[in-house]
């Protein structure tokens, strides 16, 4: 088994790869920046970190829209972080950029959620200790459902957050789990052969390391 982490210059690559060898220690894992490394693969992963605009730039420069595009139409397809954001149509971040369009959606700022919240904790409670801050960051409890991905994986488990952004499918059932910060937002998306996480599965100790596994072993 062959596995693709993608790499454009942006996003935790050797953390990544390293959880994934230690999820399937017989998987031939490698980074990929060309085509050529996407095709070669039998399954695909898409990290990162950063901005979108930066994300989709280098994959342009780097002449892989194609072969990403071929690959979320062919093979199990991950993207971690800001990757499912990337695989979404849209997002606002940057003064709006043009995704890849793999599952339909938007990509929101979390102030969308957060400044109401937080404006009914002060006023509520006059605590500042209950303000919710942007980037979502840290540890926070998923609910997650029907999915072969979260096989092994309790319901309320605790996963390993960084975003300032959320995603908002245009299909209800491309949600593939969610949890509360300040509303209930989605934090993973799925559709046919591909699936994407909001949170790292890279840092989220033994339930990131079974999620690798399962992907590792899924068959769409």
């Amino acid at each position: 088994m062959k596995i693709a982490v993608i790499d454009y210059g942006m996003g935790n690559l050797f953390s990544v790869m390293s959880a994934l060898r230690r999820a399937e220690p017989l998987a031939e894992v490698t980074l990929a920046n060309t085509p050529e490394a996407i095709n070669a693969a039998d399954r695909v992963i898409l990290p990162g970190q950063g901005a979108i605009k930066g994300c989709m730039n280098a994959l342009a420069e780097q002449n892989m829209l194609e072969a990403i595009h071929s690959a979320a139409e062919n093979k199990p397809f991950f993207g971690m972080c800001l990757g499912p954001q990337v695989m979404l149509s849209h997002s606002e971040e940057n003064g709006g950029v043009d995704a890849l369009g793999i599952i339909e959606g938007t990509a929101l700022h979390l102030s969308e959620i957060t400044k109401q919240y937080n404006a009914e904790a002060h006023n509520e409670a006059h605590d500042e200790t209950r303000r919710l801050k942007i980037p979502h960051m840290g540890w926070n409890q998923v609910q997650h459902f029907d999915h072969k991905l979260w096989n092994g994986i309790s319901q309320q488990s605790w996963f390993y957050f960084v975003h300032s952004y959320f995603m908002l499918p245009s299909e209800p059932e491309a949600v593939a789990a969610s949890c509360e910060y300040g509303a209930n937002i989605c934090v993973a998306i799925a559709k046919e052969n591909c699936f994407g996480v909001q949170f790292h599965p890279e840092k989220s100790a033994e339930n990131g390391l079974r999620l690798l596994h399962n992907f590792c072993h899924w068959q769409p």
